[in-house]
């Protein structure tokens, strides 16, 4: 690809294991479909490293955070299916966090996919000693696609991103 990547215009998306495990994979997609173009899926099993890079920015807040952080990242991926895509449009990582809802989804509005598909809660989770289990993660900043990318798909998968030709799904050209 001759072009340079305008990350601006990616997203990379994780189902996480709890949104594979309760069958959601498809209905999130849906939802993230209505805005987004989703170039590519794929089921992988995350290995530490790739978790590891991918919280690079929470792993040494174990502390603020009561819990083992690196245990809790082992407990949830490492080993268990998970979801990545690939997605496409304007302002595609502000417009998916939005989509997301709060970490909590507990406090997610009912339109967003947390707040339509969470069963945890940040309360619970906090009583229990371990990180909420939220379904979904995406890249929350265009460095972050860029970063993310390289993380799960890696440059041998540069040729995903040419843009979709058609427009964004439930949106005008």
């Amino acid at each position: 690809m001759n072009n340079p990547v305008r990350w601006e215009r990616w997203t990379v998306v994780l189902l996480k294991p709890d949104c594979l495990r309760r069958g959601l994979a498809g209905d999130v997609l849906d939802m993230v479909r209505h805005h987004l173009h989703v170039v590519d899926v794929r089921t992988v099993l995350p290995t530490e490293a790739q978790i590891f890079a991918h919280y690079d920015d929470i792993l040494d807040r174990s502390a603020v955070l009561g819990r083992d952080v690196p245990a809790e990242l082992r407990r949830i991926y490492v080993g268990r299916p998970t979801g990545i895509a690939l997605a496409h449009g304007p302002r595609a990582a502000r417009r998916l966090r939005v989509l997301l809802g709060p970490t909590d989804p507990a406090v997610a509005p009912t339109g967003t996919i947390r707040g339509r598909f969470g069963a945890d809660t940040l309360a619970a989770a906090i009583s229990d000693g371990r990180l909420v289990d939220n379904l979904i993660h995406s890249s929350d900043t265009i460095d972050a696609a860029a970063r993310d990318f390289d993380i799960w798909y890696g440059p041998g998968h540069r040729h995903l991103l040419a843009p979709p030709r058609s427009p964004v799904p439930g949106r005008a050209s």
